[in-house]
């Protein structure tokens, strides 16, 4: 039941005042839907609070109407001297005019199809009246076209406050939301305060009063008192949550996995290569947990080529070895199928052998009900699949861990469906795609954490060049040499085919849709003729049998050079393929070429990525020699857009990447895919409120260790909190 206190914040928009019909209809499309929350389709109040001015129109500034500038916002206080209504014209009506003045100078008022009684009304002749617009002149003489506000002389003062700018829809101004927002305000209830007084903050209501109605600019940053409030709150809300989920989880029943260590110890010692000291640290970081008699949440984040997925798989055969089963789940058939072989090669040698499974939606008839048999039975301990092992038909006999590599890449709902397929599976979560910390504590606050950046040592660093498309046939001619010389290329193009159809690219913010776009069928055609048969082509549109073959055809050596869209952006992994090539590379973001980047360097031999962006620059090679380490790299990068591919070119640590693309595009976009399972903030900044986060994850560790049922009056202050951010008061447990 929702406390009383927010019953006004909850109700929908329709309860104020002179909402309704067309304007409850705008808000709608403007609001988010608050079906969940409300039981109706309609906004709620509270999310109209929470929608927040972008922008200030300053009106306070006035001239003589002589001086007035072109293209400025001013306010006059004029005569009305004269209405010129409009003659009827061969091609149309002409503009109605009214003509006005001060000792200081004239002005024309233009308005088109405006209606002669609401003029006539409004500025009558012979009286004084406050205009307000934008100047502009026309036949030397100064006009104001349709006045975004006409009002008696008393208003002035009214009428020159600042007027809080919004994001709008059709059929709403910015003054029509501030009218409907200071209705809502006036009505606001006083909600007890749930952040310790040392922080200083306004109240809860005091932050909203004011970041509505901003007076200077630096009231709309991120940094002004109110909206710090404001996300201090919502982040209090995020982390209190997260705290009491991860909590829950910890305190269900589950099974302590400790193994013989028969499995792990043979297949360490045939392993062509010893672990990292990063490796050892995060296996007995998972380990720890598996025996600790608490339900494991675990993220392990490894930067490109670090090696998770052996110590996942150590994670995996503890667990087997126990007579237990495990899963891995990955985002597409193409690294399922690529993870299958290496972990069944990796496991050939080892007694006893471990039965190990593949489901895919490709895995039809025999063989698929012969999976599901294996699976049902217990027979399978290490099942590999896509989203199809969380369908209704795939039953585990004693799921005992669950690992979700590129996690991100799944929805919540997704996530929950293969952990709910075990009584209470420990779960460890991946990703290569490396998280700054703020985002991190946002969205996976219920874990524990785990770094893994080293990178075992026989990898050499990957030569990464910035080089303009100007420069397309200087790296052709590299290619062919590199080609020539046996060597493995990728080439990968934003779009997957030239067409007026193509309205958006996978995985990718900073575009436009283009039809200059390069097309990955265009180059192959284009590559095969100048290359041979060495080309081949790959993409996401391509039956998931075809890109296995396309795969595999690359591996073997039968093609050298794979043209291909970002669907070998993760999980693909050809140990000789010595060189990267991205065009368009300005379109991407900094963590996806980082990925890109990843896929060579990941044998012993030298590599390189090469970055070719969209604006000639004239610069010719300054350095010879045939490979791409060699190839001049650009100096100078020219505009903010391409500058930020300096960062690339300047590091290969993913965690100091992730934070500059944080900075420059936000947390969902960062990890390639906006999902549903991604917390959307309202007036939180991850990359500005940096240090209120964490302010907000120790209040937190403080309030639950000295109120675990958060039953005191602060305590239940959180609680009204949780429920004003749409967390649920009493979490489950059960989310992943």
């Amino acid at each position: 039941m929702r406390p009383e206190s927010l019953f006004f914040l909850f109700s929908p928009v329709t309860r104020i005042k002179g909402v309704g019909g067309e304007t409850a209809k705008a808000l709608t499309r403007l609001l988010p839907p608050a079906t969940a929350l409300a039981g109706g389709s309609v906004p709620i109040i509270r999310d109209l609070l929470f929608h927040l001015p972008v922008g200030l129109l300053d009106r306070r500034f006035t001239c003589k109407l002589r001086e007035a500038p072109d293209g400025v916002i001013a306010t006059f206080v004029v005569k009305v001297e004269e209405h010129l209504p409009p003659k009827q014209r061969r091609y149309g009506k002409q503009p109605y005019k009214v003509f006005c003045s001060n000792d200081s100078g004239d002005i024309t008022l233009v308005f088109f199809n405006a209606s002669t009684d609401y003029l006539k009304q409004s500025l009558p002749v012979g009286q004084m009246r406050v205009i307000s617009g934008r100047t502009e002149h026309f036949d030397q003489r100064l006009q104001m076209t349709h006045p975004d506000i006409i009002a008696p002389v008393s208003q002035l003062a009214e009428v020159q406050k600042p007027d809080a700018v919004y994001p709008l829809t059709v059929g709403l101004t910015s003054r029509r939301i501030g009218k409907i927002v200071n209705d809502a305000l006036a009505k606001l209830p006083e909600l007890p305060e749930w952040i310790a007084a040392e922080k200083q903050f306004p109240s809860w209501k005091q932050a909203l009063m004011r970041a509505h109605h901003p007076t200077s600019q630096e009231d709309l940053l991120p940094t002004a008192p109110s909206r710090l409030r404001l996300a201090y709150d919502e982040m209090l809300s995020n982390q209190l949550h997260l705290a009491l989920l991860r909590r829950n989880m910890q305190a269900q029943a589950v099974e302590i996995i400790t193994g013989t260590g028969a499995l792990t110890s043979q297949l360490l010692a045939a392993l062509p290569f010893k672990l990292t000291k990063g490796q050892e640290q995060v296996y007995k970081e998972i380990y720890d947990d598996l025996q600790s008699g608490r339900r494991m949440g675990r993220l392990l984040q490894g930067d490109v080529g670090s090696g998770k997925t052996i110590v996942a798989l150590l994670a995996m055969l503890r667990a087997v070895e126990q007579g237990l089963q495990t899963a891995l789940m990955v985002p597409t058939e193409l690294i399922a199928s690529q993870h299958f072989e290496v972990i069944t090669s990796l496991l050939s040698t080892l007694h006893p052998p471990s039965s190990t499974v593949l489901l895919t939606g490709s895995v039809k008839g025999k063989a698929r009900s012969q999976a599901l048999a294996a699976i049902a039975s217990g027979e399978a301990r290490i099942v590999i699949g896509t989203h199809a092992l969380f369908q209704d038909k795939v039953e585990f006999k004693n799921l005992a861990l669950a690992v979700i590599d590129e996690q991100h890449r799944f929805g919540v709902n997704q996530r929950m469906a293969l952990t709910s397929k075990g009584a209470s599976p420990h779960v460890l979560h991946m990703t290569a795609t490396p998280i700054p910390r703020s985002l991190t504590m946002t969205l996976y606050g219920d874990m524990d954490c785990s770094l893994l950046k080293e990178k075992p040592a026989e990898r050499k660093p990957i030569a990464t060049r910035v080089i303009p498309s100007s420069r397309y046939e200087e790296v052709m001619q590299r290619l062919q040499a590199a080609l020539d010389r046996g060597e493995k290329a990728y080439w990968i193009c934003p779009l997957i085919e030239e067409s007026p159809e193509n309205t958006f690219l996978p995985h990718s913010t900073l575009y436009t849709p283009n039809s200059d776009l390069a097309a990955a069928t265009s180059r192959h055609t284009e590559f095969k003729a100048r290359f041979g048969d060495r080309v081949g082509l790959m993409h996401g549109r391509m039956p998931a049998e075809k890109r296995h073959e396309e795969m595999q055809k690359f591996a073997s050596g039968a093609t050298r050079l794979l043209v291909a869209t970002t669907v070998v952006e993760v999980g693909v992994d050809v140990r000789d393929a010595t060189i990267m090539v991205v065009e368009q590379a300005e379109r991407f973001g900094l963590a996806q070429l980082h990925q890109l980047r990843g896929r060579v360097g990941r044998g012993d031999k030298p590599s390189a990525c090469v970055l070719l962006y969209s604006e000639d620059s004239g610069v010719r090679i300054q350095e010879s020699g045939s490979n791409f380490s060699s190839l001049h790299p650009e100096s100078r990068i020219p505009n903010p857009s391409l500058a930020r591919l300096s960062v690339l070119r300047e590091t290969e640590d993913g965690f100091k990447i992730a934070e500059a693309d944080l900075a420059q595009r936000g947390g969902g976009d960062l990890l390639g895919v906006r999902q549903s399972g991604l917390p959307r903030f309202i007036f939180t900044d991850l990359f500005e409120h940096q240090s209120l986060l964490e302010q907000s994850r120790q209040e937190v560790d403080g309030l639950l260790a000295a109120d675990p049922a958060l039953a005191s009056v602060k305590g239940n202050a959180l609680k009204l909190l949780l429920e004003l951010f749409g967390y649920p008061v009493s979490p489950t447990g059960k989310q992943s």
